[in-house]
């Protein structure tokens, strides 16, 4: 099983050798109906292979490439481990399956190219968050997009305070401040939380703490510009806001004790925090494309936006969802073709532009149509 990242990116859209099979289908994920989800693969599987022969292919060659898809119907594994959605793209030199949080359509598409589209909400910048579970026996990273959270592995950080008091540095500063001996003796670096019962660290102990965790998402997040929210009860806010060094933390955050709460309830919860802060982001890239206008910044011209975005001209596309224009791009002349049927050889030339846009690090707003600025399919915010 393949991660969607950005160099898995770059082989799909990668011009292949022979016809691309790609495959879309909705999957169950528990009960009963997961029965479906290897008959569903298996009858897209035989039209594929049907259309393969259909366009000039010998039943041995159609076989031979569809052959490393068959092989996972006896992987019981493979079927008990599925999200929302199912992606498998097959050529002579490549085979790529992704797991998704997407609730895909079912489709098939048999072309030269691999068919990228349904896969651009995952592009989208407005789909990614994190939320940092605070509390004294567990400290959990989820990475979240609209639809799914999945937990982040926080490698060299303390996974509870009671992990960090047991480490040499922090249990030497923790004696060195309070006297205390770790495990017993002085409870000196103990104080009562308001209205628990429940005896917890003084504050300087859980800064330091804090500390360590905030440097060990500092390796994980650097690069990062999605927002962080905090889940944790009250008091630990405002003592992680004192060690916090990431730049998009969210002011709010979902208060209570998350170590009774599933990835999935913090997911909830966090994205109504979240939602307005994307609104946010969306509506001032489109009031920022309205300012730019006619300063040579912006463009609603598919030709000129799809070789801005392969040149890794744009800054921030929007994108008309269930719209196709195409078309083909020449890399070497620069020239852009587009057509108004599919032709051998075509793409979807707003397909292109989003998945260019997002492998040269811009943001891609696939939204519906009558959010595109300039009422048109697609629209660029340039760099430069």
């Amino acid at each position: 099983m393949n991660t969607l990242s950005r160099d898995e990116l770059k082989t799909l859209v990668r011009k292949q050798k022979g016809p691309c099979i790609s495959i879309f289908m909705p999957t169950h994920r528990a009960g009963a109906e997961t029965q479906q989800n290897p008959i569903r693969l298996r009858n897209l599987l035989r039209k594929a292979e049907d259309r393969l022969i259909a366009s000039g292919l010998r039943t041995q060659e159609a076989e031979a490439l569809l052959a490393p898809a068959q092989e996972i119907f006896g992987n019981g594994l493979f079927w008990r481990s599925q999200k929302n959605g199912l992606a498998m793209f097959l050529s002579s030199d490549v085979f790529r399956c992704y797991r998704l949080p997407l609730d895909f359509k079912e489709l098939l598409v048999v072309t030269d190219r691999f068919h990228i589209k349904p896969l651009l909400p995952m592009l989208s910048s407005d789909e990614r968050f994190y939320v940092l579970a605070l509390s004294q026996n567990q400290i959990r990273l989820l990475q979240g997009t609209r639809q799914n959270i999945s937990e982040v592995d926080m490698e060299g950080v303390p996974k509870s305070l009671a992990e960090a008091l047991q480490s040499d540095v922090f249990g030497k500063q923790l004696r060195s401040h309070t006297g205390a001996s770790v495990g017993g003796g002085d409870r000196s670096a103990m104080f009562h939380g308001q209205g628990t019962g429940t005896e917890v660290p003084k504050k300087d102990n859980i800064l330091r703490y804090f500390h360590q965790i905030d440097k060990g998402l500092y390796e994980l997040l650097r690069d990062k510009q999605e927002p962080l929210v905090l889940a944790g009860v009250d008091y630990l806010f405002p003592i992680y806001r004192e060690a916090n060094s990431y730049p998009h933390l969210l002011d709010e955050g979902v208060t209570g004790n998350p170590e009774g709460l599933s990835a999935e309830k913090l997911h909830s919860q966090a994205r109504a925090i979240v939602q307005p802060y994307f609104q946010k982001a969306q509506e001032d890239a489109v009031a920022l494309y309205k300012q730019s206008a006619g300063t040579g910044l912006t463009s609603s011209d598919i030709k000129e936006v799809a070789q801005a975005a392969y040149h890794g001209k744009v800054g921030s596309l929007f994108v008309a969802v269930g719209f196709q224009q195409w078309g083909i791009f020449d890399p070497d002349s620069n020239e852009v073709h587009l057509h108004e049927e599919t032709k051998p050889g075509d793409e979807d030339l707003l397909d292109f532009a989003a998945i260019q846009t997002f492998l040269n690090g811009g943001i891609v707003y696939a939204v519906g149509p009558e959010k595109v600025p300039d009422n048109a399919p697609m629209a660029a915010l340039f760099r430069y």
